[in-house]
């Protein structure tokens, strides 16, 4: 985490700026920002108190009979919105959220992960980096019809990509919010995008993730156009992926690497990566948590959907990257089934909980599948005992339903919540009549 500036920094700053207003974010249980202003008259309360607000109005948090909630400015969050230039400066700090007593809430998804991140360290570990890489489409606008603003493919550096001037304002934006970008490019599918983040901490990733999403979207705003992070808008054309390279670290020494063994992974490592395939279904409604998630996780398209790992593979559900001489430090897995529409603090909570799980009871790591898993038949799979992710929400919140270590990593209050939400979700996905249903079906039944 970056180091927090004291209080009476933060109202110097706003003082000698002159800041009119500061925006206090945070999620619901889906990951949706959450925000609200205060003056600069307010910012001292605020910084010492918290700022009240209905608790029971937000998804996942209380129930009406128990709603009084206060949102806690995290100081090391405090940065400038720079896309207002032409206005007073506003800033922005991103929230924790607590109990009238000053307790931390269970049901904040920012605590979730720092109760993650306390038992790593209790483990023996420093720091769980993450380098998560968000796609994105562009579209001309928010309508149920999306028209791309070109027809470009991966890596384009030509008049198709018309987004060029779009993604530079947007790299900008999130550089003069402290944000590292390491490249930006287009990606596979038309007007889809990609802006990498240099990996981190994983709480400051996650509230980096919901800041690079609010920064895409309002860049794209002021140019006209529309982003979206939905996993898959267009039929026949590559989902939005979120894949999320991850490993651990103790101090400044990575936890993953040994030139000795197998695959240079240690045995944590490997333990790590058996966790998280072990525990995959159980994620899967965490880090593809929307109807739609599973309309990109198909065979076809890039993204993987069987439990296996490999080292060149990008079928596999976990990729290690194959280690370069003198580059032990950036020894690392890659998990490629999230997508860029889940809560961050979540995934990175579940993901994290099941690699430590899989530390800790010792799980055996099978071996790598470098045969393209998209070109095996069903029986060549089941045969290598090759199993898959659910194939909709509702077969993935049943396997969730059932999980411990889901239910360990979320804990009890939001995971409760998270399962009749997803249900209820799903419920209302199921009994829909669709378009495709009515052109298909009515002219001929």
């Amino acid at each position: 985490m970056a180091k927090a500036m004291g209080n009476e920094e933060v109202m110097k700053i706003c003082k000698d700026k002159d800041v009119s207003f500061i925006r206090l974010w945070f999620t619901d249980i889906f990951g949706q920002v959450k925000s609200f202003a205060i003056t600069r008259n307010e910012l001292e309360n605020a910084l010492e108190n918290g700022m009240g607000f209905d608790g029971s109005s937000i998804t996942g948090f209380q129930d009406i009979e128990e709603s009084d909630m206060i949102a806690a400015p995290d100081t090391s969050t405090f940065t400038f919105l720079p896309w207002r230039p032409n206005e007073k400066p506003v800033a922005r700090m991103i929230c924790d959220i607590r109990n009238p007593n000053g307790d931390p809430y269970e049901g904040d998804p920012r605590y979730v992960l720092k109760r993650a991140l306390a038992r790593m360290k209790k483990m023996g570990f420093d720091h769980y980096y993450v380098g998560p890489e968000l796609e994105y489409f562009y579209f001309k606008d928010s309508s149920s019809s999306p028209e791309p603003l070109d027809k470009g493919g991966y890596f384009d550096l030509t008049d198709l990509d018309v987004a060029s001037d779009i993604r530079r304002d947007t790299v900008q934006a999130l550089e003069k919010m402290g944000v590292t970008i390491e490249y930006s490019h287009h990606e596979v599918a038309p007007s889809q995008h990609e802006i990498d983040m240099r990996y981190d901490d994983a709480l400051k990733m996650a509230d980096n993730v919901i800041t690079y999403r609010v920064v895409v979207k309002e860049i794209a705003r002021k140019h006209g156009v529309y982003a979206t992070f939905m996993p898959k808008p267009l039929f026949g054309e590559n989902g939005s992926g979120m894949h999320v390279h991850q490993s651990l670290f103790k101090g400044k020494k990575n936890a993953f690497y040994d030139s000795k063994a197998k695959y240079n992974l240690t045995n944590d490592a490997k333990r790590f990566i058996a966790g998280q395939l072990k525990h995959a279904p159980e994620m899967s409604s965490v880090f593809a948590q929307w109807v739609n998630s599973y309309k990109r996780l198909v065979p076809g398209y890039e993204a993987p959907v069987y439990i296996a790992w490999s080292m060149r593979n990008r079928s596999a559900l976990i990729r290690v990257p194959l280690y370069h001489p003198g580059k032990e430090q950036a020894t690392r897995c890659e998990l490629r089934c999230p997508d860029p529409a889940c809560n961050p603090y979540l995934s990175f909570a579940v993901m994290l909980q099941a690699g430590l799980e899989g530390i800790e009871k010792g799980y055996e790591m099978t071996d790598p599948m470098e045969a393209n898993l998209y070109h095996l038949s069903d029986s060549e799979r089941k045969k290598l005992g090759i199993k898959s992710l659910p194939n909709n929400l509702g077969e993935a919140i049943q396997v969730t339903e059932k999980s411990e270590i889901v239910k360990k990593a979320l804990g009890d209050h939001v995971f409760s919540r998270y399962v009749v939400l997803k249900k209820q979700q799903w419920e209302d996905y199921r009994i829909q009549v669709t378009k495709f249903e009515l052109e298909k079906l009515l002219p001929v039944l």
